[in-house]
């Protein structure tokens, strides 16, 4: 089993804390001048990426190096590549529905509440679901067979959400399919690839930290909290309340698995 330090693992946590926050608030200020506070998306990965690099921003001599590279390179390859895809399609659009619908009803000042409850809630997430890449720098010992097992399963989640979000671009460019589902590739195997990618890359992330058992234990929160939202927060469920209305939604919905793949369903 491998040890782990739990001293500099503490001293780390603020410092994390901080740099999602510095993200957020950041962004915060940039989508006050543009006047659309749907960039956030975008800092989401961005956030990610700023606490994987926390590690080297103060260094300790109480963990293993490779270790803490491998967690901090997947996390800043998947919080990159998402930002960047949020991004481009993003490009061009005015405010996102949900955030107009929710600004809308706001208490007082529009911008403040959208500070509170999307920004400062969103970098607290940041902070905790990040657990297991904090700690991925603590752990003694060399890159082991969960190592290589969770760097597999991130693999498998970054190729299903990249290829998912590459097939649904394609999907939406071509103007034959305006108002029509997304069913082909991996669309047709779940309802929802680039969700399903980001529970697999996350829990895999989660599983470079599980040769100590009590590391595993006390950052188990980030995988089950990053699955929670995926499926029953602000992914799987509001997008399929969005989605509900369009015509051929429900019999998609009957064929095709509503989270992890499986062949469709024959009419």
């Amino acid at each position: 089993m491998s040890g782990f330090g739990w001293a500099e693992f503490a001293r780390g946590l603020p410092v994390a804390a901080g740099a999602a926050l510095a993200v957020m608030l950041v962004t915060f200020l940039i989508a006050l001048r543009k006047g659309v506070h749907r960039i956030v998306d975008v800092a989401w990965g961005l956030g990610f990426a700023a606490v994987a690099l926390v590690p080297y921003a103060m260094p300790s001599g109480d963990g293993d190096g490779g270790r803490r590279a491998l967690a901090a390179v997947l996390t800043v390859v998947w919080g990159l590549r998402l930002a960047v895809h949020i991004g481009r399609r993003g490009r061009g659009h005015g405010e996102d529905p949900r955030y107009e619908a929710m600004l809308a009803k706001a208490p007082g000042n529009p911008d403040l509440y959208a500070l509170r409850t999307v920004y400062l809630l969103q970098g607290a997430l940041v902070w905790l679901i990040s657990l297991p890449v904090q700690a991925a720098g603590h752990l003694t010992g060399p890159l082991d067979a969960w190592s290589w097992a969770g760097t597999a399963l991130w693999a498998l989640g970054l190729g299903f959400e990249a290829v998912g979000d590459a097939q649904l671009a394609r999907f939406k460019a071509d103007p034959a399919n305006k108002g029509r589902i997304m069913d082909r590739g991996l669309w047709s195997w779940t309802r929802h690839p680039n969700y399903f990618g980001d529970f697999c890359v996350w829990w895999g992330l989660f599983l470079i930290v599980c040769s100590n058992p009590a590391v595993a234990a006390a950052t188990l929160v980030s995988p089950v909290v990053m699955s929670l939202l995926l499926t029953r927060g602000s992914g799987k469920a509001l997008l399929e309340r969005h989605m509900a209305g369009r015509p051929g939604f429900a019999e998609y919905r009957a064929r095709t698995s509503g989270f992890f793949p499986r062949p469709p369903r024959r009419p």
